[in-house]
């Protein structure tokens, strides 16, 4: 996944300015971005503040290296395995 060009409390902002009361498709307009994304950004950060958001980040950010250790440590469990069980 490709990185946000907005920060997240951009994100949080653009959503607190579209609460009071700011048109969406001007907002939207403004920003460069469809009214898909406001939609997912929505979505995600919903009533989050700016603390919660950057945590959330990182949980995320540690979450994908940790997936990446188990994906690694499942291939090289796999390849002992593999020359394990050949016959010499």
């Amino acid at each position: 996944m490709g990185k946000s060009r907005f920060t997240d409390e951009q994100i949080l902002g653009v959503l607190r300015e579209v609460d009071s009361g700011a048109k969406l498709k001007s907002v939207c307009r403004r920003l460069g971005i469809t009214e898909t994304t406001y939609c997912r950004w929505k979505a995600k950060f919903g009533d989050m503040l700016v603390p919660e958001a950057r945590r959330l980040r990182a949980l995320e950010e540690e979450n994908r290296r940790l997936k990446r250790l188990v994906a690694d440590q499942a291939l090289n469990i796999q390849a002992l395995t593999d020359v394990a069980e050949k016959d010499w």
